[in-house]
């Protein structure tokens, strides 16, 4: 399940409101792997501060999702791992790929997530393709989850899940079923989700 954690109607990553939604998470859902974001814009773009609040966590997610093109990403993945918690190299671009197969951390991630932002769905695909090759030129095995925005999403998955892969879906990047028409809520996208994984 990944979440980001919610202060005053604001992102956060403060100690007590991420710890918090984890116990609740926990709490209502035993045995089910957390990842939490820990995308820069939560703290204001700033890599260090970034790294301070996250080094105030108290109760610990299973996994983080650390996109890599991010300034300050593997210092902050070097500091989680040492703290146990697995990492979800987030792969939103090639350039992000080969950052990631540059920096030298992906024998000790625990999957890769490759998610275009591209929202037209040929090209969405073209670019978790393009994003793909990379980590196979670079030998890098990892369990891969596919992900997306918005119609681009479940082109993405749809191609991900033919592949063998893991897939993502949810209200933070996609409010809309495959036909386009409005999703009445997260679960109604993760049961079509669910079909694509059955049926590809």
């Amino acid at each position: 399940m990944h979440v980001h954690a919610y202060e005053d109607g604001h992102e956060t990553f403060e100690s007590e409101p991420c710890a918090a939604m984890v116990r609740a998470i926990r709490a209502a859902c035993p045995g089910v792997l957390i990842s939490q974001t820990t995308a820069l814009y939560i703290a204001g773009e700033d890599p260090e501060r970034r790294l301070a609040l996250i080094s105030g966590w108290t109760d610990l997610p299973e996994l983080v999702t650390a996109n890599q093109g991010e300034d300050g990403i593997v210092e902050l993945c070097e500091h989680l791992l040492a703290r146990g918690v697995g990492i979800e190299a987030g792969l939103l671009s090639v350039g992000d790929a080969e950052a990631f197969v540059e920096s030298g951390i992906a024998e000790r991630c625990t999957r890769a997530m490759i998610e275009p932002l591209e929202v037209d769905p040929g090209l969405a695909v073209a670019q978790a393709e393009a994003t793909e090759n990379v980590l196979i030129a670079a030998g890098i095995e990892l369990e891969q989850v596919h992900h997306g925005e918005m119609l681009g999403c479940w082109a993405v998955c749809e191609r991900g899940a033919l592949r063998g892969h893991g897939i993502r879906t949810g209200l933070e990047d996609v409010t809309v079923l495959p036909d386009g028409t409005p999703a009445r809520d997260n679960a109604e996208l993760v049961c079509y989700a669910k079909r694509l994984l059955v049926t590809t």
